[in-house]
């Protein structure tokens, strides 16, 4: 499957400088940002990943096999 990447208009690199040559893509439900420029990347940071999707998160039973 194709992955879709998306420049963002007007960012700068922080590592080069370089105006609109940031991409942002998704992997395995992380997002990231990459300049094409020179490479560096940017990922969001663990726990927000985390905060986000458990934050509406429901438990609707726990399964006992015992039961």
């Amino acid at each position: 499957m194709r992955q879709k990447k998306r420049f963002i208009a007007g960012a700068s690199c922080p590592e080069c400088g370089a105006m609109d040559t940031m991409m942002l893509y998704k992997e395995h439900d992380v997002e990231k940002v990459e300049c094409v420029q020179c490479g560096h990347k940017m990922t969001q940071p663990e726990k927000a990943v985390q905060a986000s999707t458990r934050q509406f998160e429901q438990v609707i039973g726990v399964f006992k096999p015992g039961d």
